[in-house]
C-alpha cells in the first residue's frame, strides 16, 4: 500500500530553526521561536485581535515524551494532513487546524502523556491501540461534555496521523475509536455551544441595559471631558521642574487649606489614600517631587494624613437623569475608573443591540460605521468563528462579513464614543487604548477574560448609582445562572425576541437581513448564525407554552375560543419533548410542525393556536408561517383562552374602574377607561360561559 507522507520539509529541524514557516505567518509582529526553544508563542499564526495570545510551554510536558512530542507539534503547525487521511471523516476535520484548536491538541497530547508516562509508558512507539483505548475510557467516557470527550479524541487521532504519514514514523499505535467509530468512546450528548448557555434574566438585562445606554447616551462626553482634564494636569505636572517658587506655592497651598480647615485633594493608591500629587502639582505650579515632600514631610504632613477629601476636576457636568445632573462633580481619582466603565457600556450596547458574536464585536476597527449617503447605518466587520479558506481550512484573520449589520441609533452612538478612545482604523476595543493608566504594550483587542471582569464592575457602579441617586429599582440584581460574561448576549436577545410579540419583525428590522415574515416565507430564511439561535428560542418558548397549557388542562383548567380544541390537541405533544436536547434541527422540526404552532400572547391576554389560513393579522400580506402577535384580532379564528387569561382580565377590569373613579382624571379619559373595563369583562365572561375542560373535549 502506497502512504501518501506529509508535506516535504526537514526530517529533523535543527535547534535554530524557526518554530513557523513564513508562509504561514500572519501577524509578523508577533514573535517567532527558534525550534530549541522552550517556549513557543503561537501568536505569529494568529490574525484575530480578539483571540488569546497562546504559548507552548515545553518544560511542563513529561520529560520522556518531550523530544517526541515537540517534533509531532513542529510537523503539525508547519504541515498539513494529506487528503488521504480525510476521506470518510466528519466534515468538521481540517487538514490545517486554528491557533487556538491547535493548542488545545497539543495540551491534550500533555494530558495523555502524563497518563502513559504514570504507566511506565516511556516512548509513543510503546503505546498501543489499547492503550488508547484504556485511556479513552478511564478519561474521557465519564466526562459531562461530549463536545469535550470528542475533541480529545479527535486530538489523539491528529497525534497518530501526524506520526504515522512521517517519513520515519515513531510508531504509536492506531486509535481504536478509528475502526469501532467514536460513539462507544463519549458519553451521551448533551446541548453545546450557545444553544447551552443561560440567557440573562430580564430582571438582570433590564437595568443593565438601562444603565449602559445612559452611559453612551448621557453621561459620555462629561467622562470623556473629564479624562481630558486629567490627561491635561498629569502632564502639565509631569513637565514642571523644581523650582523655589514653586516649594513656596505648595507650602502656601497646603497652609492656606489648613487655616480655613479644607481637606487636601487625595486619591486612592495601592488600596491606601493619600495626597493626588498631579492634581495638586497642576494647581499649584509646584513640581510633582515638591509636592510629594510637602505632603509627607515636615509639621504639614500630620494635617495632611487626617484631612485627606475630594478632587473635584473643574468641569461643568452636563449628563442628566430626569433632568437632574447625574453627578454633582467628577473627582480626578474616579475619570480613569469611569472611562473604563464607559467603554464597557459601549461593549453591552454593541454585543445586545446587535446579537455580534464577542469576538466580532470585540475586531470592530474605527470607521467600521461610515456615516450613509441615505439609508440606515451599516457596520462592516470581519467574522472569525466561520471563516475558511478555499481547502475548508480555517483562517484566523477572519473574512469580511457578507452582509454587513445595519446599526440602529444606539449602535452608532455607541461606536462615536470608541471612535474617540483611540486612533484612525484602530481596533474599538485596542487593548493598550483601554489601559488608560499605564498604557501598557498589548497587542490586539481587550480580551474576553478582561471585558468579563469588567462588566461584573460596571454592574456593580451601576447599582451603587442607583442607590446613590435613590432609584431602587435600577439596581442590578446578580444573575441565578452566575456572571453575565460576554457571550450571553446574543442568547439573550435571542431569547427576549423570540418571546415578545413582534419580536421576529423586530429582529429582521434590527440586523439588516432583509427577508423578514412580511416578505418572505420563515422557512425560507437563511438559517446560520444568528438566526438558528433565534429558531432554538422560539422552538423552546413553543416547548414552554405547550408544556404549560398541558399541565393546565390536567389540573381541570378551561379553555375557551375558536381555536380551543386545536389548543388541546397540540398541547397533548408536551410529553413527547420532556428531556429532549434543542438543537438547530430540531428547533427546525418543530417550528415547521403545523400542529405545534401555539404561541402565548400575555400582552393581548390569549393565545395563537396559528393556522396561516385562518389568521387575520396577515389579511393584506398573504399567508405567512408564523403570526405577528402585535397585531393580533378579537374576531380571529385561531384565538383561545385559558382560566388564566380570563382572571387577568378580570384585574385588569378592577384596575381601570379604579382609575375611572379617581378625582384626578379628566371626566372623558374616566369614560374612556370604563367602556374598555366593560369590553375587557365581556370578553373573560365569555370565557366562563364557553370554557371547557379536557375531561369534556374527550367526552
Amino acid at each position: 500500500m502506497t502512504i501518501a507522507l506529509l508535506e516535504s520539509l526537514p526530517d529533523r529541524p535543527g535547534s535554530d530553526t524557526l518554530v513557523i514557516a513564513a508562509d504561514l505567518i500572519v501577524d509578523p509582529d508577533a514573535p517567532n521561536a527558534r525550534y530549541g526553544e522552550r517556549v513557543w508563542p503561537l501568536s505569529p499564526l494568529n490574525g484575530n485581535p480578539s483571540a488569546s495570545r497562546n504559548a507552548l510551554h515545553w518544560d511542563t510536558f513529561p520529560a520522556p515524551l518531550q523530544e517526541e512530542l515537540t517534533y509531532l507539534a513542529w510537523s503539525m503547525i508547519n504541515r498539513a494532513l494529506p487528503d488521504d487521511f480525510m476521506v470518510g471523516r466528519v466534515p468538521t476535520w481540517r487538514t490545517r487546524q486554528s491557533p487556538g484548536k491547535l493548542y488545545a491538541t497539543v495540551l491534550r497530547w500533555r494530558f495523555l502523556a502524563e497518563w502513559l508516562v504514570k504507566r511506565d509508558i516511556t516512548t509513543l512507539a510503546q503505546c498501543t491501540s489499547e492503550d488508547l483505548r484504556a485511556f479513552a475510557l478511564d478519561n474521557l467516557r465519564t466526562t459531562k461534555s461530549r463536545e469535550y470527550a470528542g475533541s480529545f479524541l479527535t486530538a489523539i487521532s491528529r497525534l497518530w496521523a501526524f506520526d504515522y504519514y512521517d517519513v520515519q514514523p515513531l510508531g504509536i499505535g492506531e486509535p481504536p475509536w478509528h475502526r469501532e467509530g467514536i460513539d462507544d468512546f463519549l458519553p451521551a450528548a448533551t446541548s453545546r455551544g450557545e444553544n447551552a448557555v443561560d440567557p440573562i434574566t430580564a430582571a438582570t438585562m433590564g437595568p443593565l441595559l438601562i444603565w449602559a445606554l445612559r452611559m453612551v447616551d448621557d453621561f459620555a462626553e462629561d467622562i470623556m471631558r473629564a479624562w481630558e482634564k486629567v490627561m491635561e494636569m498629569t502632564g502639565r505636572a509631569e513637565a514642571t521642574v523644581t523650582n523655589k517658587l514653586g516649594l513656596a506655592r505648595i507650602k502656601e497651598y497646603v497652609d492656606a487649606r489648613r487655616e480655613r480647615g479644607e481637606p487636601i485633594p487625595s486619591w486612592v493608591r495601592s488600596g491606601k489614600r493619600t495626597g493626588c500629587i498631579p492634581y495638586i502639582s497642576a494647581l499649584t505650579g509646584a513640581s510633582v517631587g515638591q509636592v510629594d515632600r510637602v505632603l509627607k514631610r515636615g509639621h504639614r504632613s500630620e494635617y495632611v494624613r487626617a484631612n485627606l477629601g475630594p478632587s473635584p476636576l473643574k468641569l461643568k457636568v452636563k449628563g442628566r437623569i430626569d433632568g437632574d445632573p447625574w453627578t454633582k462633580a467628577i473627582d480626578f481619582d474616579d475619570a480613569e475608573s469611569l472611562m473604563r466603565h464607559l467603554g464597557t457600556a459601549c461593549f453591552i450596547v454593541l454585543a445586545y443591540l446587535t446579537g455580534m458574536r464577542p469576538g466580532e464585536v470585540l475586531s470592530l476597527r474605527s470607521g467600521c460605521c461610515p456615516e450613509p449617503d441615505s439609508g440606515p447605518h451599516l457596520i462592516y466587520g470581519h467574522v472569525y468563528k466561520t471563516a475558511r479558506d478555499e481547502d475548508g481550512n480555517h483562517l484566523s484573520e477572519g473574512v469580511l462579513r457578507e452582509m454587513p449589520w445595519v446599526a440602529i441609533a444606539p449602535v452608532v452612538s455607541a461606536i462615536r464614543v470608541l471612535e474617540q478612545f483611540v486612533p484612525e482604523d484602530a481596533l474599538l476595543f485596542d487593548a493598550c487604548a483601554h489601559d488608560f493608566i499605564l498604557r501598557r504594550n498589548f497587542t490586539g483587542s481587550i480580551s474576553y477574560g478582561t471585558m468579563s471582569e469588567r462588566i461584573e464592575r460596571f454592574a456593580t457602579w451601576a447599582s451603587s448609582q442607583a442607590k446613590r441617586l435613590e432609584r431602587p429599582h435600577e439596581t442590578i440584581p446578580a444573575d441565578p445562572h452566575g456572571a453575565i460574561g460576554t457571550e450571553r448576549f446574543r442568547r439573550t436577545l435571542a431569547w427576549h425576541i423570540a418571546r415578545r410579540p413582534g419580536g421576529l419583525v423586530a429582529l429582521a428590522i434590527q440586523y439588516g437581513h432583509m427577508r423578514t415574515l412580511v416578505s418572505a416565507g420563515y422557512a425560507s430564511r437563511s438559517r446560520v448564525g444568528i438566526h438558528d439561535l433565534l429558531d432554538v428560542e422560539t422552538a423552546r418558548a413553543t416547548v414552554d407554552t405547550l408544556a404549560t397549557l398541558n399541565a393546565d388542562m390536567s389540573e381541570g383548567v378551561g379553555i375557551s375560543g375558536p381555536a380551543a380544541r386545536r389548543a388541546i390537541n397540540a398541547a397533548a405533544h408536551a410529553p413527547e419533548f420532556i428531556g429532549i436536547v434543542i438543537t438547530a434541527r430540531a428547533a427546525k422540526d418543530i417550528l415547521d410542525n403545523p400542529q405545534l404552532s401555539v404561541y402565548d400572547n400575555p400582552g393581548s391576554y390569549l393565545m395563537c393556536v396559528y393556522n396561516r389560513d385562518k389568521a387575520l393579522c396577515h389579511r393584506l400580506e398573504g399567508r405567512q408561517e408564523a403570526p405577528s402577535l402585535d397585531r393580533c384580532l378579537p374576531s380571529c379564528a385561531n384565538i383561545s383562552r385559558t382560566d388564566h387569561h380570563a382572571d387577568q382580565l378580570l384585574a385588569l377590569a378592577v384596575r381601570l374602574e379604579k382609575k375611572a373613579g379617581s378625582e384626578l382624571v379628566p371626566v372623558p379619559l374616566a369614560d374612556r377607561f370604563r367602556r374598555r373595563a366593560s369590553r375587557v369583562r365581556a370578553i373573560a365572561d365569555e370565557h366562563y360561559c364557553n370554557r371547557v375542560t379536557v375531561q369534556e373535549d374527550l367526552s
